[in-house]
């Protein structure tokens, strides 16, 4: 049976893994963490002393998800989202947080002044939003809050008639 490849995506702390690990145990596809990935395979291209991070190669990504995103049936979970072929996504997600409660879970995290406030602003004006518009056809590209619990069934419900519709209508 032919499966659909989701794409969640969205600033740091919006609830990507969150949204993505729920949805795979409900609806049986497959789960990618991009950030998960990178750590375990050392997909890096260098360190970022100013946020304190590695830096991710991405077309070692790209060769290492491949083979799993022809055969279909993944939801890739990543806060960037233009540099995966267009080709891969039947769907795009983009989850939203309002400021102040990302600025809080970001602060529990840890993360350092210049990375909480870099977020936070890549959340105020969309920024997420519109590289997921740039980089995908608008008509597969949502937006979706993600703020409070409510949210996040209301989310997986909503991907799950999704899912559901899309193999009924790709099914042959």
């Amino acid at each position: 049976m032919l499966l659909p490849n989701i794409l969640l995506t969205g600033t740091p702390g919006v609830g990507k893994t969150t949204l993505g690990k729920e949805l795979a145990s409900r609806s049986g596809l497959k789960y990618i963490n991009v950030g998960d990935l990178a750590r375990e395979g050392q997909l890096y291209d260098g360190y970022d002393k100013e946020y304190d991070c590695p830096i991710l190669d991405e077309d070692r990504v790209i060769d290492e998800l491949e083979n799993q995103m022809s055969e279909g049936g993944v939801i890739v979970d990543y806060h960037g989202c233009d540099f995966f072929p267009e080709r891969w996504f039947h769907i795009v997600f983009v989850l939203t947080t309002d400021n102040d409660i990302l600025y809080k879970r970001l602060e529990t995290r840890g993360y350092n002044e210049k990375k909480l406030q870099d977020n936070i602003q890549c959340e105020i004006f969309q920024i997420l939003h519109e590289e997921a518009l740039a980089s995908y056809r608008e008509e597969i590209v949502h937006q979706l809050p993600s703020n409070k619990p409510e949210d996040l069934e209301d989310n997986i419900s909503q991907i799950l008639k999704w899912i559901e519709q899309w193999i009924k209508d790709n099914s042959s």
